[in-house]
């Protein structure tokens, strides 16, 4: 029992299974596990269990792969190109697979969340030093904000990061246990304290959708800090939460889910899934077969929200 307790906290510490890892820790067969392919919708994911960016078709088929080292981040630009984090960076790719713009930072950091701005810039989240940059189309760094954390180990200090219309700026602190909504100068203006804060994706009205990770669940906040929405660790028949992701508010009023399996649940639930407000699964991608753990996923065919993500490129 004390060797399996150790084991556990090692790869909790770790958070960086690789895909064959991972797949060896499942408690199922996943070569005998059948696909199902039901969210009908086109759409880009980060695959960090396999290293890898895929696009897929509505009917759920790899159309188009790239390669990229544990990426967390995952946007399609206007153009058609592919903009992702991976570890040591971010990268912009056109469907012909050229790079058009890349940015790197040293061994020492992590990016684990990047964004197109609407001024053609890219938003990249360094973890190490602790602070966001704006890097513009030649590689240079046009602004820098320092963020504060109690954590020290890199890995461990931020998950997903995203610019606000307004300027400032929400920090997913994972291991701070919370997201902090930073001012332009670095300032704190605002905190939502959760264990296991993975990140705030800010939706209409004000509001704030955040994943918690390992904490099993995700919350919607009002413009007040007020909890108005929320999926807890059962809600969803057969579908039980690990670790809340990456997520996408549709237009439906509709949410995706992406259901991390990593830390010893790979295989026991689909990488991604669609719930309704009233908590209803009405979609699922469960591809173990073509597909690792799925940390990010962008929607192509479904208009966002414009006080959301105002992207011009």
């Amino acid at each position: 029992m004390k060797t399996r307790m150790m084991w556990a906290i090692a790869v909790v510490s770790a958070c960086a299974l690789t895909g064959t890892e991972q797949v060896a820790n499942a408690a199922v067969d996943l070569a005998k596990m059948p696909i199902r392919k039901t969210l009908n919708r086109a759409m880009a994911l980060a695959d960090y269990g396999n290293n890898k960016i895929h696009i897929l078709n509505k009917a759920g088929d790899i159309v188009w792969q790239y390669p990229a080292e544990r990426p967390q981040d995952v946007w399609v630009l206007p153009n058609g190109n592919i903009l992702f984090s991976h570890l040591r960076g971010a990268t912009e790719v056109t469907r012909a697979k050229k790079v058009v713009w890349t940015y790197s930072v040293p061994n020492t950091s992590e990016v684990h969340a990047c964004q197109p701005l609407p001024n053609g810039t890219v938003m990249v989240a360094e973890s190490g030093p602790m602070q966001i940059l704006e890097v513009d189309r030649q590689g240079q760094v046009i602004k820098t904000v320092k963020l504060q954390s109690n954590e020290t180990n890199s890995h461990r200090q931020m998950r997903c990061v995203r610019k606000r219309p307004n300027g400032n700026y929400l920090v997913g602190q994972y291991f701070d246990h919370v997201i902090r909504e930073y001012g332009p100068d670095g300032r704190i203006i605002k905190a939502w304290k959760h264990s296991d804060a993975f990140g705030g994706i800010p939706i209409a009205g004000g509001r704030l959708l955040c994943a918690c990770g390992d904490a099993h669940r995700l919350i919607e906040y009002d413009a007040d800090g007020k909890v108005v929405w929320e999926v807890t660790e059962n809600d969803l028949k057969d579908n039980p939460l690990r670790l809340v992701a990456g997520l996408f508010r549709l237009s439906n009023g509709n949410t995706l889910i992406c259901n991390w399996g990593g830390h010893g649940y790979v295989g026991q639930q689909p990488q991604v899934v669609e719930i309704t407000p009233d908590k209803k699964v009405v979609g699922e991608l469960y591809d173990f077969h073509h597909m690792g753990t799925i940390t990010a996923i962008y929607v192509i065919d479904d208009p966002r929200d414009p006080t959301q993500f105002e992207v011009t490129r």
